[in-house]
């Protein structure tokens, strides 16, 4: 096997990073908190947290109890994916490389000492102080670059602009409650229809197109919080059940940070799995 990776969460867009780094030999143990809310669920390995084992493009993550069972996990292929919100695994596992995915938009406690590399996705962090590298996550000419010093393009409360719609290609919950679905990932919907009941309040449509994600069945939501989301490209229909353009391009550039910085201070053969 080749060097141990942690990448902390394992929503879409962090999923990208896990899967690219999986498919190029590395040994990635995912971290997630107890209750993710994952939109795009059927591209979010964090689903593991409540399904024990999900599979994203034909490579399988599962669920584990314990940081010792990622071994035999490895060994079979696969992803293991720990609840471990704080990263107390750390001193353990000690990896070579950290990656923070969460996507707060804010440091949630990720620090240059849980690794010899360490690598943030996204604004909230500073590389050269809180990370060695910040990879950009907003949309357009500056998706996927990788920051060796200062930050990523601040948050801006809007979303990437799909198709020509920005704030009203996301739905967010009308009131606090239990989500029941009327549709599911995948269906073509229009302006104006329900998608889901939270409580006795309806989930409507706000354009036409797409169901790209919608938060899991049960899951108790509270007003304000993103539950949905529509795009209005419907030939991106099939495209519902695969990572991402935006994904795949962050991942490149933690691709990029881990190899550069690894070769940089000289731990290549470490990273690689060499002797």
């Amino acid at each position: 096997m080749r060097g141990i990776v942690v990448v902390r969460g394992g929503g879409d867009l962090a999923t990208g990073t896990i899967l690219r780094l999986h498919q190029c030999g590395f040994s990635v143990l995912a971290l997630e908190c107890a209750r993710p809310t994952a939109i795009r669920r059927q591209v979010a390995l964090c689903e593991a947290v409540y399904d024990d084992a999900v599979q994203v493009e034909g490579v399988t993550c599962r669920r584990i109890e314990a940081h010792q069972q990622a071994y035999e996990v490895w060994q079979a292929g696969e992803i293991p994916l720990l609840v471990d919100e704080s990263g107390e695994c750390l001193a353990q596992i000690r990896p070579l490389a950290l990656v923070d995915a969460i996507l707060a938009k804010r440091n949630l406690g990720t620090t240059r000492d849980m690794a010899p590399i360490t690598i943030a996705l996204g604004p909230g962090f500073t590389a050269g102080v809180d990370v060695d590298a910040v990879v950009e996550t907003m949309r357009g000419h500056r998706l996927g670059r990788v920051l060796y010093s200062g930050a990523a393009q601040p948050n801006t409360g809007v979303p990437g602009n799909i198709g020509g719609y920005t704030r009203e290609r996301v739905i967010h919950a009308p009131a606090d409650g239990t989500l029941i679905p009327c549709t599911a990932i995948g269906d073509v919907v229009q302006a104006g229809q329900t998608l889901a009941m939270v409580g006795q309040v309806p989930v409507v449509a706000t354009i036409d197109g797409v169901l790209r994600g919608l938060i899991r069945e049960g899951f108790p939501v509270t007003r304000g919080l993103k539950i949905a989301d529509i795009d209005p490209r419907l030939q991106e229909r099939e495209n519902c059940s695969t990572v991402s353009d935006k994904a795949r391009a962050i991942a490149g550039g933690v691709l990029e940070a881990l190899l550069h910085l690894a070769w940089q201070r000289g731990l290549t053969q470490e990273l690689m799995g060499g002797e």
